[in-house]
């Protein structure tokens, strides 16, 4: 309203502009104009321009004060139309606002989707009743793909057991059945492996890796069996484990495999699967042993233990398991980690899965039956 106000004014002052010039013309000439009659002729430039030349003289003749309304007004003018302009940003600002309401909508409800096109269930918020019944499912579904399960070590008493799973650190079973029967050709006994010269056996041991520390704790746990045991592997953890180089492991294997006595052997493949399945999310052995020995009966701690080792060596694989082949696959919470595809996942398997040998030079019966190839000796190719 001001700036409105203000071009009116503007109007009114440029046609009595011209009828006032003439009266100041005469009071300059007479009595001298008084300075208001001056400022009221001053303001409308274009009137003075409609004015002949001594009519622009005239007006070049007032005081500088006489410009100082234009000069006020223009600001003023200036000043409205931006305000003009700020009523009506807000109007033209408003449908972005609704814009970026709809977009998170959109994206929130895309985001439930997603678990909808994985295999196996989620195990997030999984209770325990449903962890173990999962887990035990697990177990039976392996136990028919693996009814030949055994400890793939070759060993014909628990000396010969105990002292190959030592060996079994850091290297492959099958590379440990290469090696043991040179091994127990010559020394039969935990006497004759006692009294054994270092070098010849570290010379035996060599294949296998660390074998210098090897030959250390199987000629010290042979000395240990002769001292403290008469010569006999004890059937008892807290026994085993006081022997060099067999930790509960070792014990386990032992305990499980050569006295029936239950046990959860945790060897890397059994910590890696425990983990992809989510049965626990502990990382120590121990810990794990507790954690996993909780969900099943005790049992089924040794076969349990050779189900999930044997499915972590052919199928389950450290770095590209093989998805798409794995007979589990509904149950498993890491499905996609690995080869999806079932024909390329077939590429993966190993061992018996693929036709190949397997780890054991003198395996089972019942593994050959089923299909089972045994492992070549040492040096044939």
């Amino acid at each position: 309203m001001s700036a409105e106000r203000d071009s009116a004014v503007g109007e009114q002052g440029s046609d009595g502009g011209r009828k006032t010039a003439g009266a100041a013309r005469t009071a300059a000439a007479g009595t001298g104009a008084s300075a208001a009659s001056a400022k009221k002729a001053a303001p409308s430039k274009k009137a003075a321009a409609r004015k002949p030349a001594a009519a622009k003289k005239a007006a070049a003749e007032k005081t500088p004060g006489a410009t100082k309304p234009a000069a006020k007004k223009a600001p003023a003018a200036k000043k409205a139309a931006p305000a003009k302009k700020a009523s009506s940003a807000p109007l033209k600002k408003a449908p972005a606002p609704r814009k970026q309401v709809v977009a998170p909508k959109k994206a929130t409800a895309s985001v439930p989707a997603a678990p909808a096109k994985t295999v196996a269930a989620h195990p997030q918020g999984e209770s325990r009743t449903a962890l173990v019944r999962r887990a035990r499912r697990i177990n039976r579904e392996l136990a028919e793909v693996y009814p030949y399960a055994h400890p793939e070590l070759d060993f014909e008493n628990p000396f010969q057991l105990v002292v190959a799973t030592v060996l079994s650190a850091q290297t492959t079973d099958l590379r440990v059945n290469q090696t043991t029967p040179a091994l127990f050709a010559k020394y039969p006994t935990p006497e004759d492996l006692a009294v054994a010269n270092p070098e010849e056996v570290e010379e035996i041991l060599r294949p296998t890796g660390f074998f210098r520390a090897k030959t250390k704790s199987v000629i010290g746990l042979s000395k240990a069996l002769v001292e403290q045991f008469g010569g006999e592997v004890p059937g008892r953890l807290e026994d085993l484990v006081k022997l060099p180089g067999v930790g509960r492991k070792t014990a386990f294997v032992v305990l499980g495999n050569a006295f029936g006595r239950p046990g959860i052997t945790v060897d890397t493949h059994f910590q890696r699967l425990v983990r992809r399945w989510k049965w626990t999310d502990e990382t120590d052995p121990d810990k794990i042993e507790a954690a996993v020995g909780a969900l099943f009966p005790k049992s089924d701690w040794t076969d349990l233990s050779h189900h999930v080792i044997w499915h972590g060596r052919r199928i389950c694989h450290a770095r590209k398991p093989a998805c798409g082949a794995c007979p589990i696959a509904p149950l498993c919470p890491a499905y996609g980690e690995g080869e999806t595809d079932p024909e390329k996942a077939k590429k993966l398997l190993k061992y018996e899965k693929a036709g190949q040998p397997g780890q054991r030079l003198r395996p089972p019966q019942a593994y050959l039956d089923a299909g089972g190839r045994a492992a070549p000796p040492l040096g044939a190719g």
